[in-house]
């Protein structure tokens, strides 16, 4: 019975200690939260408003890559990774982290801009391979069509056979990434907003977008193109940002299948990547189509339809202009791609192509587009 005591005795000592513990835990948390929100508040910030994810893919750029499972397309190493989104999160502080004002797409400044001229078949094509690196890899060929699959997809006969038909009364064109840019070159000199990128849109893949709207238009259909900052000032969650744009675009056109997130390849090798081909005379940026599927566990009833129009798209543009088009990607993520059967990314150059290399592309990339829908 004696030692029975001094047991149970030992246990409530045991006990007491771990309670107090634990209480002078929860009051030097609870003190440190408080000291952290009486700082923020002198700056301004509302710290409250953040998530505890939020606050995290601030402080550590790396994390977003695991917090978000709509993760952005790049093929780069974790640590390019991880420099890079430092060194935009970096710019953006210096930016004073605020959207820009607006400023207008201006064509009529164009160094090069001319009369839209319809592109001419029939001329010879040249992929000029010091280029393209090692990106022009693929695991299917479908009737000369190259396809690069990521995706835990087994691609079937009947999944990429292109038997689809798409509304063309209208089409959409936006962009997740706004502010991916270029190689600089003469004429096409710009104000870096971060590593390839700017938030000048007139040097930025959405005047590639504007370029391929002015070629679709000129062909009579109806275009609609958004160039809203979805990636500035922050670069997590773009893609939640342009799914509620393109989503109000849908309200007001709901009759609407084609739809192209237009970006350009990631910054992989700098300034030695700049997938190239020659038409004619032209030196031309080649087009990738990216098409995500429901492989990441997220729903997505369109994305054999999406790899259907892609393939059609890229089979007649083979047939037009050989080289134009690299293999097409396909991967889990679905990339918002779940809006419309003809739904698509379409990654036109990469860093080291200059902006007047890209424009060229969409001339020819309107004509494949107009022969097809």
């Amino acid at each position: 019975m004696i030692n029975l005591a001094v047991i149970n005795l030992k246990d409530l000592i045991k006990y007491l200690v771990g309670l107090i513990t634990t209480i002078l835990v929860v009051v030097g948390l609870a003190r440190y939260f408080s000291s952290i929100k009486e700082q923020a508040s002198q700056i301004g910030e509302k710290v409250t408003s953040y998530s505890f994810i939020t606050c995290l893919d601030e402080a550590i750029p790396a994390i977003r890559f695991t917090n978000h499972k709509e993760v952005v397309k790049d093929d780069r190493p974790i640590y390019e990774k991880i420099l890079a989104m430092n060194l935009n999160m970096t710019t953006a502080m210096t930016e004073k982290n605020i959207v820009p004002e607006e400023n207008p797409i201006t064509v009529a400044n164009d160094p090069n801009n001319e009369e839209l001229k319809e592109a001419q078949t029939g001329l010879e094509t040249k992929v000029v391979e010091e280029k393209n690196g090692a990106n022009n890899k693929y695991t299917t060929n479908y009737n000369g069509v190259q396809i690069k699959n990521e995706s835990k997809y087994n691609l079937t006969e009947d999944m990429l056979k292109p038997d689809i038909e798409v509304r063309n009364k209208n089409i959409m064109i936006y962009h997740t990434h706004t502010c991916e840019s270029y190689t600089a070159s003469p004429g096409y000199e710009y104000t870096a907003t971060g590593n390839y990128r700017t938030t000048d849109k007139n040097f930025s893949v959405a005047r590639v977008g504007t370029e391929l709207e002015r070629y679709l238009k000129n062909y009579g259909y109806n275009v609609i193109h958004d160039t809203t900052y979805h990636d500035y000032p922050s670069y997590t969650g773009s893609y939640d940002r342009s799914l509620k744009s393109i989503q109000t675009m849908l309200e007001k056109t709901p009759d609407t299948d084609i739809i192209f997130d237009v970006h350009r390849d990631a910054v992989g090798n700098g300034d030695t990547y700049g997938p190239t081909v020659m038409i004619g005379e032209e030196a031309v940026a080649q087009i990738m189509f990216v098409i995500g599927t429901d492989g990441g566990g997220l729903e997505h009833p369109n994305w054999e339809q999406n790899l259907k129009f892609a393939i059609k798209v890229v089979e007649k543009g083979n047939q037009m202009y050989p080289g134009l088009f690299k293999p097409i990607m396909v991967r889990n993520t679905r990339y918002n791609q779940q809006i419309a059967k003809g739904a698509s990314i379409i990654e036109v150059g990469a860093t080291a192509n200059t902006l007047d290399q890209c424009l060229n592309s969409m001339k020819y990339f309107a004509k494949v587009l107009n022969e097809v829908i």
